[in-house]
């Protein structure tokens, strides 16, 4: 019955989730395409409304911890869960993100995706695609630029390779890079409808000064990741067994 009754929270969850994108999407074009700055207040008002509805429905909190990122920097995160990609969006002042070319064909999501300035990349076309990134990357307004070293969702505990195109972007921007760690995708994993109750976090780490080479910035900004969000995992697990549920900090 329990499983049940959490499938059927889930299914409502995603529901909503997918209509209110569509509706939200659509009633906030007017701001969003007038700039760009209206863009990122619009898909920060669709991120707190998820919270919202992940909390109420089925009892996902979030929680941000570590100083957010004020000026241009490398945010190298983590990636799960689409909910990790709305926690960094919702508290970072000006995100934009590496992402995959076909989520620019996706309703909604992929029109607001270009007008905050998000860099779509097809992996295809393999050395071309790091130079377009690159170039985009220098092109941009500065901000934060988001990218997902390991190319895609990884479950928890998961191991993938940290691929080359992050080292680059450091050693080409000469910017300070950020590591993030997360434990989003326990509440809500890369595949399947079911969202378990629990703490999502997303935790920003110490900052990794710009001048290392690519080969050792990649060592260091691997180490720091996983080795955090390996923390975040243990964590949750004692918090489980112990039944602890801590509260919700948001921006």
């Amino acid at each position: 019955m329990r499983t049940l009754i959490l499938w059927l929270r889930s299914a409502a969850f995603s529901a909503l989730l997918f209509v209110s994108m569509g509706v939200m999407g659509i009633a906030l074009a007017p701001v969003g395409l007038l700039s760009r700055r209206g863009a990122r207040w619009s898909i920060k008002v669709f991120a707190r409304w998820v919270f919202l509805l992940a909390r109420w429905l089925v009892g996902i909190r979030t929680e941000w911890r570590g100083p957010v990122p004020q000026g241009d920097v490398l945010v190298v995160a983590k990636h799960q869960s689409f909910l990790d990609v709305l926690m960094l969006f919702a508290v970072l002042p000006r995100p934009r993100f590496v992402m995959k070319h076909t989520l620019v064909r996706a309703p909604v999501f992929g029109l607001y995706a270009l007008r905050v300035g998000c860099i779509p990349v097809d992996r295809r076309r393999g050395a071309g695609a790091m130079t377009d990134m690159v170039r985009a990357a220098l092109a941009g307004e500065g901000g934060q630029l988001v990218i997902y070293p390991q190319g895609t969702r990884v479950e928890p505990g998961a191991e993938a390779p940290y691929r080359p195109g992050v080292a680059l972007l450091y050693d080409t921007m000469k910017a300070m890079a950020v590591p993030v760690a997360t434990n989003a995708g326990l509440v809500w994993p890369r595949k399947g409808l079911i969202r378990r109750p629990g703490r999502a976090v997303v935790e920003f780490l110490d900052p990794v000064d710009p001048g290392l080479t690519k080969r050792a910035f990649l060592t260091e900004i691997t180490a720091r990741v996983e080795m955090a969000s390996d923390r975040l995992l243990a964590e949750n697990q004692r918090d489980k067994a112990n039944g602890i549920h801590r509260g919700h900090r948001g921006a």
